[in-house]
């Protein structure tokens, strides 16, 4: 079974999201993961002026995304940033160029799933998700997202992202907060039982 991790970071949260994803796939026996980023479409200039250059130079160490690539995988899991409680502007380019993927029906029948940031705690994180499914389900995909047997979707005793639709993480006005440790494992769990369900269904 082989899984893709497809996403746009700017200043490292989803990344780092990312990467627990990576590490709850790998934990399913057979499982091969890649992790790929789509391509920027900001220029320098309006990096540097959003205070992003140094993180970026860090992200372009990771692969870009390809389309081609999405129907190598059997299961493809997307990571966006919140904007106005909708996904970002890069990941809305990537996916508006996979028409060629909708009209041969390449993508139907892969599993599906989504996780995503915001500033704040309502910040859209839920809006980002939900308004992401649509593109799965025209593609004739299977959502998957973060089930309530992840217990720390739950917590009280920290402020922490995550719902049923899929992990998130809160960055703070400023991005200064990184994923908690919390997170980091609704990730891995994310991962993980994305793997689980697309192993069973390649099997």
């Amino acid at each position: 079974m082989k899984a893709l991790i497809v996403y746009y970071s700017m200043y490292g949260h989803i990344h780092a999201l990312a990467q627990g994803i990576l590490e709850g796939v790998r934990q399913v026996p057979g499982a091969e993961v890649d992790l790929r980023r789509v391509p920027e479409t900001l220029s320098d200039d309006i990096l540097a002026k959003m205070g992003a250059t140094e993180a970026q130079k860090k992200l372009q160490e990771v692969q870009v995304c390809t389309v081609d690539e999405l129907v190598e995988a059997d299961a493809i899991i997307f990571g966006t940033p919140t904007r106005y409680g909708n996904m970002c502007g890069q990941m809305r380019q990537f996916l508006d160029a996979t028409v060629g993927l909708w009209a041969e029906d390449k993508l139907v029948g892969k599993v599906g799933s989504v996780f995503t940031s915001s500033a704040t705690q309502h910040g859209g994180q839920e809006t980002t998700i939900l308004t992401f499914i649509p593109f799965l389900m025209h593609m004739g995909m299977i959502t998957v997202g973060l089930p309530y047997s992840f217990k720390g979707q739950t917590r009280m005793d920290e402020i922490t992202g995550g719902s049923p639709y899929g992990i998130s993480t809160i960055v703070g006005p400023k991005g200064e907060r990184m994923p908690s440790e919390n997170e980091l494992e609704g990730a891995r769990f994310q991962g993980r039982h994305v793997a689980e369900i697309a192993s069973k269904l390649f099997r």
